[in-house]
């Protein structure tokens, strides 16, 4: 076997020293994950779990129908009737005038009733029935003498449906007109009542009126 001279064997010797630093660097690049390397503490926090989320309350919603209720068509009394006072007198339907006041038939020998309020078939409520006392060309109209009606007397009213109801005479009252108790002489709920209004005491001749209201309340029979 032929030697070789010492310059090719040594640079032999190079050749294989170059070759095992290759294949060194090799394996430590092979290495998963750096596995042994000493790597400074990871400064991340770890990964947190957020708090659960209540639950949302729930409600028990009443469901009720969207359907209006029926409109109650109001039964007028059209007539008025005092046995004891020979008081027996129509009665028209009647609303609100420009004035803000309950409209009255100009004709004192007609009774107006307010619509907005109690009908006649009501079981609540009051049922207002007023009239002039007189007026300018017409004679002194039937409830001037409402003045002298007594507590217990019978007043009854007729329908347009045809009943009757009798109401009994509870009170006589005379207010002032700047003082009359309008919130309940026209009050919508509360017992059953018939109140009767006009005017009375004395007459202003300045102002063409007559100074009090007179008002007589009667409860159902």
């Amino acid at each position: 076997m032929l030697r070789g001279t010492p310059r090719e064997s040594g640079l032999r010797r190079v050749i294989l020293t170059l070759g095992a630093l290759v294949t060194a660097a090799c394996l430590v690049a092979c290495t998963p994950g750096g596995a042994g390397a000493d790597l400074p503490p990871s400064t991340e926090s770890p990964p947190t779990t957020p708090p659960p989320v209540p639950p949302t309350p729930t409600r028990d919603v009443e469901v009720r129908p969207g359907a209006l209720p029926t409109p109650v068509a109001s039964v007028a009394p059209v007539s008025l009737a005092i046995p004891s006072l020979a008081v027996d007198m129509p009665v028209t339907d009647v609303g609100v005038a420009d004035t803000g006041q309950m409209e009255l038939p100009v004709d004192p020998a007609i009774a107006g009733w307010y619509r907005y309020g109690a009908d006649a078939t009501s079981t609540s409520g009051r049922i207002l029935i007023a009239a002039h006392v007189d007026a300018v060309d017409y004679p002194i109209g039937p409830l001037a003498r409402l003045r002298d009606v007594p507590a217990g007397e019978t007043v009854r009213i007729t329908a347009a449906d045809g009943t009757s109801r009798e109401f009994v005479v509870e009170s006589l009252t005379y207010y002032e007109k700047a003082a009359l108790p309008t919130a309940e002489l026209f009050e919508r709920g509360g017992p059953s009542a018939l109140v009767l209004v006009t005017c009375g005491g004395p007459f202003d001749s300045q102002t063409g009126h007559y100074r009090d209201n007179v008002v007589a309340v009667a409860v159902p029979r």
